[in-house]
């Protein structure tokens, strides 16, 4: 190991920084936030710099570089653009033996500044020693993207509450189950919801023993591409019990699940329901009445087609907490890849939504409605009734040369998109693989376009195969 990890106490301490550009602010904001008393040395400063000695937030000497300035310096930093001038400052910060950093000069530097995520008081710190400063950084945003912005918070009522637990909890072992469940559990999720006298109400249960239920998360998981997982999903996956999946969810957003947790599929599809409804919901009562975060983890949004809402009513009934972190829906990832605007000015001034579970009667959807021009319609697990959709669409009037698209497999690299008219509706999606989006309306004559990701000309070979099914 080449450098110690420290974290150093810089409140009211005087540390010096020499040098008033862009490189120098960057140094000065971040002492600042530890509340250090900044001496800058410069002959003049960038107006970033020069606002906050305006504002009382700095001590400015308004000189060239002088040995003395650095007396009873408890840090010292060079941003200059001057070698010379860094090199000096470094050879007299060494003389004096205090602490020095010549910015992006490792050579010159006793200590390094590390990349930071601040979640005060929780602070992590990441360094190369200076070899890798970029890769430090990309190590950074990953961790950013899995640490809540409310981990501060809890750490902070944690503090509050330590000397209480510790003496109802004399066991060490005990006490940190106590703490792990905590921040792994309802006691976390209030306070990310900013529920903060409800998550002081939590712990006093635990304390007590008074409560024993877990709690359901439902997480949309986009629709296949991992990358489209939202920030707050990917971090509830990081501390679930057990994960309830679907088949629509890839095995990418699968992988970024927390490696200890159960993953159990209940997924359904068309004709060939493996796991019922009702036994999924059974399923997420169980396990929350033991005490497990269960999350129901939902191709696309689970409000979406998703039976979310039914879900969040039997755990109501059942008296288990719950809350929701929307997903990228299908139809609004899959035409984004494909190069289908929803809407555009000149061809489509609304989009509706739909299911292709019909009822065979057609009873339940406006046909009449639907077939108007100007508009698109995106149809979910429509594959099966494509024929009775295009069908009922031209009974009602839009025209059977309307523009379609069939988008199979949606944002992932096996992406494929078949274009055509609605008169060939149900060949197209035969021809696609699932699942499909069926989009329907001028807009997706635009796909030739504004395709950009994956195949970006499938339609000729996808209008050969199409043919061959005729």
């Amino acid at each position: 190991m080449e450098y110690l990890p420290l974290f150093v106490d810089l409140q009211s301490r005087k540390v010096v920084l020499v040098g008033g550009g862009e490189v120098a602010t960057r140094k000065a904001e971040l002492l600042l936030r530890a509340q250090a008393n900044l001496v800058i040395i410069a002959p003049k400063l960038c107006p970033v710099l020069f606002n906050l000695h305006q504002q009382g937030q700095i001590v400015w000497i308004e000189d060239h570089y002088q040995t003395r300035y650095l007396e009873k310096a408890y840090l010292i930093i060079a941003a200059t653009d001057d070698p010379a001038l860094n090199e000096k400052v470094f050879h007299d910060a060494q003389a004096q033996q205090t602490f020095v950093n010549v910015v992006d000069d490792k050579p010159l530097c006793s200590f390094i500044v590390p990349s930071i995520i601040d979640r005060n008081p929780i602070i992590v710190a990441i360094s190369s020693g200076g070899t890798a400063p970029v890769l430090a950084r990309l190590l950074r945003e990953k961790l950013e993207a899995m640490l809540p912005n409310s981990l501060g918070k809890m750490a902070e009522i944690a503090g509050n509450w330590r000397e209480r637990v510790k003496n109802s909890i004399t066991n060490m072992r005990e006490r940190k189950r106590f703490w792990e469940r905590s921040f792994n559990g309802r006691f976390a999720s209030f306070v990310e919801k900013g529920q903060l006298v409800e998550a002081e109400q939590q712990l006093e249960q635990q304390l007590s023993e008074k409560d024993n239920h877990g709690e359901l998360i439902l997480v949309g998981a986009g629709p296949g591409d991992a990358g489209l997982l939202t920030l707050k999903g990917l971090q509830v996956l990081q501390n679930a019990d057990v994960v309830l999946y679907d088949n629509l969810v890839s095995d990418e957003v699968l992988d970024l699940v927390r490696r200890d947790a159960d993953k159990i599929c209940v997924g359904k599809r068309a004709n060939n329901h493996s796991v019922t409804q009702d036994e999924t919901n059974a399923l997420i009562v169980k396990l929350a009445l033991q005490g497990k975060k269960v999350v129901r983890l939902k191709g696309g949004d689970p409000f979406v087609f998703g039976r979310g809402g039914e879900e969040l009513q039997v755990a109501a009934k059942a008296g288990i907490p719950f809350q929701v972190v929307p997903g990228i829906t299908a139809a609004i990832g899959a035409t984004a890849y494909a190069g289908i605007p929803l809407t555009h000015r000149e061809y489509s001034q609304s989009v509706t939504f739909i299911t292709g579970h019909c009822k065979n009667e057609g009873s339940e959807l406006d046909w009449a409605a639907l077939a108007k021009g100007q508009q698109t319609l995106a149809i979910y697990m429509g594959t099966v009734k494509a024929a009775k959709i295009s069908e009922r669409l031209i009974y009602f009037g839009r025209s059977p040369e309307t523009p379609v698209a069939v988008i199979g497999c949606g944002t992932r690299q096996e992406q494929q998109v078949v274009c055509g008219t609605l008169c060939e509706l149900e060949r197209l999606a035969q021809a696609a693989p699932t699942p499909a989006l069926l989009v329907i309306g001028e807009v997706t004559a635009l796909h030739q376009e504004l395709a950009w990701f994956g195949q970006q000309t499938v339609e000729d070979r996808w209008r050969s195969a199409v043919l061959e099914l005729a």
